[in-house]
């Protein structure tokens, strides 16, 4: 395919990409063209031949892939834009849902901006859900709260003190778990720390992420779409222990990146709900 590119390049002009960046004239106009390129006239092919590389080169950046047999409201949540981030989290763009989440793109290094909720309720039991099966990326499996991303929007690109994806959290709250937007405020939220993983689903989807991480203890109403979630659950740490010896066992499925919390900082923050902010590390991103 690349290959296939370059040729149609060099056919469209001896001058190479120059020419197609731009469709002003340069000094000589096609006096200086039929100078250079004698072989072949200047007429309204060399356009069809630029939209042909154009095509081409657009088809080797990004495979086209089949959402035939997904889910109809899931594949309509792909053209979500994302934030897209370099390794130490900066803003270099945004792209789709879709394109964030194909290990094609994730290969080459394609890395968003997520972030992982974590409530519990005043027994401090932790609420856990179960990915619906309609989901692309890890159906069936056992995560924390709730694990979305911010959009590339105003309100949720604002980055002091994390507002914009707290705001974020807020939203998918909502959409989720169907937890009123007055239950969940961005204020309620503490922002710990940043974890940087990748992880794939199967053969095309994953996950790269630098994920915040957000506590918040609050009994909250809860009304769950199903086509989001397939179960709920409170559990007691050693209650969560337990599912994750299951999931050794590959009695069920953890989501990687809860995994990866659960093996590392969770417990260690559970056992200390009331004072938090003495586990805040908004300087440095995990990298696991």
């Amino acid at each position: 395919m690349v290959r296939a590119v370059w040729a149609v390049l060099r056919v469209v002009s001896c001058e190479g990409a120059a020419v197609l960046k731009s469709n002003k004239p340069r000094a000589g106009g096609i006096a200086a063209l039929r100078h250079r390129c004698t072989h072949e006239p200047i007429t309204s092919g060399y356009r069809a031949l630029s939209r042909e590389a154009r095509r081409l080169q657009s088809a080797v950046r990004m495979p086209e892939i089949s959402t035939d047999n997904l889910d109809e409201k899931q594949v309509r949540l792909l053209s979500e834009m994302c934030i897209v981030i370099d390794e130490n989290d900066a803003k270099i763009g945004a792209d789709t849902k879709k394109n964030c989440h194909l290990n094609s793109n994730i290969d080459k290094g394609l890395l968003h901006r997520a972030f992982s909720v974590f409530i519990f309720n005043s027994e401090e039991k932790l609420l856990l859900q179960q990915r619906s099966d309609a989901k692309i990326t890890f159906p069936g499996c056992f995560t924390n709260t709730c694990c979305s991303h911010p959009l590339h929007t105003d309100s949720e690109l604002e980055e002091k003190e994390a507002i914009g994806v707290r705001r974020a959290a807020q939203r998918r709250l909502e959409a989720e778990l169907g937890i009123p937007i007055e239950q969940v405020t961005p204020d309620e939220m503490t922002y710990l720390t940043r974890i940087h993983y990748k992880a794939q689903s199967d053969g095309v989807w994953g996950e790269h992420e630098i994920d915040y991480i957000l506590f918040m203890q609050k009994n909250v109403e809860l009304s769950p779409d199903p086509n989001e979630i397939k179960s709920h659950c409170y559990v007691s740490k050693e209650e969560m222990k337990e599912m994750l010896e299951k999931a050794k066992r590959k009695e069920l499925e953890i989501t990687p990146w809860f995994s990866l919390i659960a093996e590392t900082f969770l417990f260690e923050w559970w056992d200390d709900l009331q004072n938090l902010k003495k586990f805040m590390d908004h300087k440095n991103i995990h990298r696991m």
